[in-house]
């Protein structure tokens, strides 16, 4: 049989901590009255190393290894909070930039150190969402837009006709697809995902909705002018409406894009008797059609047309089969996005 004594020195010739058994039997040693020298001289431990165990369990009660302190930290806590605040202040600064300026300060840190530092005050790299930019007349537009129908319940929005233009390409430039595979079978056919030079091309849509559903979805041929523009209200504002059972009251939306404030298509809206919604520039994220794009291009995606007859088809097909609750849900929440650009003070939302 193994000596107590053959396996303490094994035990220990492993790692420099003693285990928790022989920790308690050393504890329970002392507490029979032995003194440090007998329990030493019996386990075969170190004297010193039975006094720090048994100091260490009168004073915390145990005899588990507690949390240490770990390396002193590079930055100080004043050093950390600079650096928070400079990236809150300056978010597109760089991890590398952060390092050259504490350099430059006298403090060199890795970059690790400045990610670790980052995170554990909750900041995070993202990618940067692509929004307009937006100068003081736009937010003071925003802001009074918000203002002027924050008062305007669902009945209101129920009765606006919105529309907006969107390009859709064969082969999106954002369409990611994962695959499972093994290390080195990247290029392997199945695991790879084909592209055509340029997209493949795409096709340009005008559109119309209200929440009792979709109206028209209309394919722009070449670059739209303003004559385009007028042809494509012409032939299917109306209509919508009427087919949306909007009554008389309706209002349309339509964004400042030049064409659309072309004085001919004035105009025609003024002697149509259609009421235009007062709309401020650069705010895509107050028109809820912008959903409605989203939902479409994936569901066209999902189908992978192969050429611009597909797409066109494909878009038609699947802009018919959105239910009109989608659509009302979309309205009837508008009022958030009000309450959102007032609390962003003009600023770009998260619709």
């Amino acid at each position: 049989m193994q000596s107590l004594g053959s396996v303490t020195n094994a035990t220990m010739g492993k790692s420099k901590e003693l285990s928790t058994d022989l920790k308690k039997r050393i504890i329970d040693l002392n507490k029979s009255g032995k003194s440090l020298g007998a329990i030493s001289k019996q386990l075969k431990v170190p004297r010193a190393t039975v006094q720090t165990i048994v100091r260490k369990y009168k004073v915390h009660g145990t005899v588990m290894s507690l949390p240490r302190s770990g390396r002193k930290r590079k930055l100080s806590p004043a050093a950390e909070r600079k650096l928070v605040r400079m990236i809150k202040s300056q978010p597109r600064t760089t991890k590398k930039q952060v390092c050259n300026e504490l350099e430059a300060a006298g403090t060199q840190v890795s970059v690790s150190t400045v990610k670790r530092v980052l995170h554990r005050h909750g900041l995070r790299g993202y990618h940067a969402r692509r929004k307009p930019l937006l100068q003081k007349r736009h937010l003071k537009a925003r802001l009074k837009f918000a203002a002027d129908h924050m008062d305007k319940d669902k009945t209101f929005w129920r009765k606006v006709l919105w529309s907006d233009e969107t390009k859709i390409e064969l082969f999106g430039h954002n369409t990611q697809q994962y695959v499972w595979r093994r290390k080195g079978e990247a290029f392997n056919p199945r695991n790879t995902m084909p592209t055509v030079k340029h997209g493949g091309g795409s096709i340009m849509l005008w559109a119309c909705f209200a929440a009792n559903g979709t109206g028209a979805l209309q394919r722009v041929n070449g670059t739209m002018k303003k004559e385009d523009y007028l042809q494509i209200l012409q032939d299917n504002l109306k209509s919508s409406a009427r087919r949306l059972g909007l009554g008389r009251s309706w209002v349309f939306q339509q964004d400042n894009d030049p064409k659309h404030t072309s004085q001919v298509v004035k105009e025609w809206l003024n002697q149509a008797r259609i009421k235009v919604l007062e709309w401020p520039s650069q705010s895509p994220d107050l028109n809820p059609i912008e959903h409605m794009w989203t939902m479409l291009k994936k569901q066209v995606h999902v189908r992978k047309p192969t050429n611009l007859a597909e797409l066109h088809q494909f878009c038609q097909e699947e802009w018919s089969k959105i239910q009109p609750e989608a659509c009302q849900k979309l309205v009837d929440g508008y009022q958030k996005r009000l309450i959102v650009v007032k609390l962003a003070k003009g600023h770009v939302t998260k619709y």
